[in-house]
C-alpha cells in the first residue's frame, strides 16, 4: 500500500529505459529494466533490480551474462514490445534487428547501446533482486539522449 507521505516524491526518482537481454539461442529473452546505475569505476560495473519471481531473475542468480541495451528518448517502439513481458521459451526479438555478444546473449541493434554484463553479486531488496555486474563490453551508437523515466508513484512501476 502506498505511503502518501513520501509515495509522489520517492516516484521523482529518475532512471533510465534499458532492455535486459539473457540467454542464447532458443532460450534468449528479453525485458524492461529502469533501476539500473553505474556501481563502479574499477573494474566498471552497474546495479540492476529484477523483481523477485520473475525467470530472468533466476537466470541471473544462476549467473547468466546479460546486456542492457540503452534506449533512447524517442524509441517507444522498445516499451510497446518488451513491455508486455515474455513466457519462458516465447519468440522476444521478431521483427527486431539484433546481432549477438561473444557470449551469445542478444544485442538490440537499434538502441543507442549496449553493456555486456557478467554478475558478479546479488542482494535481496524486499520484493527486487539487486544484482551487481562487471562490465566486460560495450559501445555506443551515436548522440541521441537516453530516455528517462519518472514514475507518478513510488509504489509501482
Amino acid at each position: 500500500m502506498a505511503n502518501t507521505d513520501f509515495d509522489a516524491a520517492l516516484g521523482k526518482v529518475s532512471s533510465g529505459i534499458y532492455v535486459l537481454t539473457v540467454g542464447s539461442g532458443d532460450r534468449a529473452t528479453g525485458m524492461l529494466a529502469s533501476w539500473v546505475m553505474q556501481a563502479g569505476f574499477e573494474p566498471p560495473s552497474v546495479s540492476v533490480a529484477v523483481k523477485s519471481g520473475r525467470y530472468v531473475c533466476d537466470w541471473l542468480t544462476n549467473g547468466e551474462p546479460f546486456v542492457l541495451n540503452i534506449v533512447a528518448e524517442k524509441q517507444f517502439d522498445f516499451l510497446k514490445h518488451f513491455g508486455k513481458g515474455f513466457e519462458p521459451g516465447e519468440a522476444a526479438f521478431e521483427g527486431l534487428a539484433i546481432r549477438h555478444c561473444p557470449r551469445g546473449v542478444p544485442i538490440l541493434e537499434d538502441c543507442l547501446g549496449h553493456l555486456e554484463c557478467e554478475s558478479t553479486s546479488h542482494a535481496d531488496s524486499g520484493d527486487h533482486r539487486i544484482f551487481v555486474a562487471r562490465v566486460v563490453r560495450g559501445g555506443t551508437d551515436g548522440e541521441a539522449a537516453p530516455m528517462v523515466h519518472i514514475r507518478k508513484s513510488g509504489s509501482n512501476y
